[in-house]
């Protein structure tokens, strides 16, 4: 057995191991980092190491530093496990070594990217012809769709961006709702956009359709970019997309629609509805690592117009083999990249189209579970209509919100985080994992009224 052999046989040993703990272990990592970095070794050695040895080391030193994200009991951000299915596609990608970037360089990656693409625009009910870009994760999916609505929309101006930059061109107007997530104005940033104009939203996060309205009427004809979203950070809300890209479109506008978590709700004839009217966005941007549950590094931008993406995004180097009818570099930033879209096509083979239905469907009844359970607990209040797969609740005031939240992370059952929403401090439960059960989620509220209880 040679040394890759071997280290790749001790990390697998390592790696079932760990997945087999989860449904045991303390949620929250129990190491600080100052403990993983003397474990590890501040040195660099002088001469090589055996690589099993050196997997060996990495395990010991860092699985107490591990925060058990991948386990049933992991609600603190918009984060989901691994489907199986996904995770041994994953062990494919980095074994196989593909640099995704040209159709003619690696085939098979170009087939698995044109075959996901086209699954997830049936699922997701979306034009059959759009542009499926794989990105690093939704920020970087949102970058991409914003690119293509700021070259575009500027194009229609008269304007070439590839060509002449954005300082001398017209000014771009960028409309969202008051609580869309930062990412958004992230993206912004990168593309030299600045802070975006902000329209008022209902309690729920929901984009107010007159104040929409009225800030497009007094944008006159300038190029608009309207950002709308598909599952609001805190409440799960949708905006309502009919009324919003009516007026957006009335005033000429790209319409963008983030859907980190949400947009899967379209894959779901349960919750569907809550995506009515979406399908005339111009482009929609999510995150398969979210509620698909693949690894991580897997955004999804989607762009109705191919043409724009590729415009956006397309380069030319004499060196590149490339294909007169686009590759797959065409339509993201990054030029080196993993094969992401294996892990997608790997999940949605492996679920199908009523696996996906009833993965949402899972989450979101786990959600309900949650805010049935807390809204039973003496002094808590559940704050948001629970329309999706997120939860907010407070515990009669902040600073008691606060040592519940505490309390909890001490108890390490369950890792459940707080934000700040409308002013308040919450509690912010986010259903993300294909792995949790009903038990997982009946020993979570054990955990929180055991925390409210010595609050």
């Amino acid at each position: 057995m040679d040394a890759r052999e071997t280290a790749l046989r001790q990390a697998y040993a390592h790696a079932v191991r760990w997945l087999a703990s989860l449904s045991d272990r303390p949620v929250p990592a129990r190491a600080s980092v100052d403990e993983i970095v003397s474990a590890l070794g501040v040195e660099l050695p002088d001469g090589p190491s055996a690589p099993a040895d050196v997997i060996d080391l990495l395990v010991t030193a860092c699985e107490p530093g591990l925060t058990a994200f991948p386990s049933g009991r992991f609600y603190g951000f918009v984060v989901g496990g691994t489907e199986p299915a996904a995770l041994a596609a994953d062990w494919l990608v980095s074994a196989w070594d593909q640099n995704c970037v040209m159709r003619a360089v690696s085939p098979a990656y170009t087939a698995a990217e044109d075959i996901a693409g086209a699954w997830l625009l049936d699922l997701f009910g979306l034009p059959g012809d759009s542009a499926v870009g794989f990105t690093t994760g939704a920020t970087m999916a949102n970058f991409t769709c914003l690119a293509a609505g700021r070259d575009a929309v500027l194009r229609r101006a008269g304007w070439n961006v590839a060509r002449d930059g954005l300082a001398a061109g017209p000014a771009l107007h960028v409309i969202v709702g008051e609580d869309r997530h930062m990412a958004i104005d992230l993206a912004l940033r990168y593309l030299g956009l600045g802070r975006p104009e902000l329209v008022k939203a209902d309690d729920q996060g929901r984009i107010d359709p007159e104040a929409l309205r009225h800030t497009l009427a007094a944008g006159g004809q300038s190029p608009t970019i309207v950002v709308l979203q598909a599952g609001d950070i805190h409440s799960g809300a949708f905006d309502p997309f009919v009324e919003t890209i009516r007026a957006a479109r009335e005033a000429d506008a790209w319409v963008h629609i983030d859907g980190a978590f949400g947009l899967w709700a379209a894959a779901s004839p349960n919750y569907a509805h809550l995506t009515a009217g979406y399908t005339y966005a111009d482009s929609w941007a999510t995150d398969a690592h979210k509620t698909l549950n693949v690894p991580y590094d897997c955004g999804l931008a989607i762009v109705r117009d191919p043409f724009a993406v590729r415009a956006a995004m397309g380069l030319r180097g004499d060196y590149l083999i490339q294909a007169e009818h686009g590759d797959p570099v065409d339509k993201v930033p990054e030029l080196s990249r993993r094969g992401r879209a294996f892990t997608v096509w790997a999940a949605l083979r492996s679920l199908g189209r009523s696996g996906v239905a009833d993965l949402v469907d899972r989450l979101c009844r786990h959600a309900s579970a949650f805010a049935a359970g807390i809204a039973g607990i003496d002094g808590a209040t559940v704050l948001n209509e629970v329309v999706f797969t997120q939860v907010c609740a407070e515990f009669g005031n902040d600073e008691r919100t606060e040592q519940v939240l505490n309390r909890l992370l001490d108890d390490g059952t369950t890792w459940i985080s707080g934000s700040t929403w409308h002013g308040r401090r919450v509690m912010r439960i986010s259903v993300s994992n294909w792995s949790t059960t009903d038990d997982d989620v009946a020993r979570a509220l054990d955990a929180i009224r055991r925390a409210s209880a010595s609050a």
